[in-house]
């Protein structure tokens, strides 16, 4: 399987991605919003792009379907649940659903709610495996809610799904957030020195040669997946005074989502 990320240097910052199957030069484009940038890459590397694949239905991810459409006669696929927000849907995905790709590629859908109800992940059973995330999970960070999601249903997907795949899968988010994130992982955890460690790095890589996560290293610098860490919950109680004693995950979660809608 090759994996090319595309960083578009646009205001909100999004990664597009091409996934291609080596023998048959078939590719997917997943949220393919710099449609120019993806189709110029495809073109470079003698690919066919037949699928577009939708993590969800917001504009700065669907937006560059029709000229997708138009240029290649690529197939929409989405959450099934999206098809009157997502126009001219192909297939509609389900978890547990395949995707294939030429002859030797197959992904996983995995139905992750939260960022909004209709979202998508797609999960490589590859050595390492891979996990295309849009807006669910980012680098060190967790997709806000605000436009037709709902933070109980992300934490749900973050503990029933996304802690249990394994250390090695490889992280590709929607949109590079990387230095906002770990600066947030650094006020709610000062001492995190794998967080300060990585911001340096960070800082000097640029998105255009964006450092490529894993689930191992979030488990160590994402504060949504640290909800027992002490430190986390006694600087949580600095804003959160009534918070009772042994505040259980979920709280200790929707809380930290709360602060960083603000931050």
């Amino acid at each position: 399987m090759i994996v090319e990320q595309i960083w578009t240097a646009n205001a909100w910052r999004n990664f597009n991605y091409l996934i291609a199957c080596p023998e048959t030069g078939e590719a997917l484009a997943i949220d393919p919003l710099d449609h120019r940038k993806c189709l110029a890459l495809a073109k470079d590397r003698g690919w066919e792009i037949t699928q577009v694949l939708n993590t969800h239905e917001h504009r700065d991810h669907i937006g560059g379907n029709p000229a997708m459409v138009e240029a290649t006669g690529a197939k929409i696929i989405a959450h099934e649940a999206a098809r009157d927000r997502i126009p001219n849907m192909d297939r509609g995905l389900k978890a547990g659903d395949r995707v294939n790709v030429g002859r030797s590629i197959e992904l996983q859908a995995l139905d992750t709610p939260g960022h909004t109800m209709s979202h998508i992940c797609l999960f490589s059973h590859t050595d390492p495996p891979a996990l295309f995330c849009g807006d669910t999970l980012f680098n060190a960070g967790a997709g806000n809610c605000h436009n037709g999601g709902h933070p109980r249903e992300l934490y749900r997907t973050f503990i029933r799904q996304l802690v249990q795949l394994p250390e090695k899968t490889r992280i590709y988010p929607g949109h590079d957030y990387w230095e906002n994130n770990l600066k947030f992982t650094l006020n709610r955890e000062p001492d995190n020195p794998k967080a300060k460690d990585l911001l340096k790095e960070v800082e000097s890589k640029g998105p255009e040669n964006a450092l490529v996560s894993t689930m191992a290293l979030e488990r160590e610098i994402n504060t949504f997946f640290r909800l027992e860490n002490p430190a986390i919950i006694e600087k949580l109680r600095e804003a959160f005074p009534d918070m009772k004693d042994n505040p259980d995950p979920e709280t200790v979660f929707l809380k930290l989502r709360e602060l960083r809608n603000d931050w």
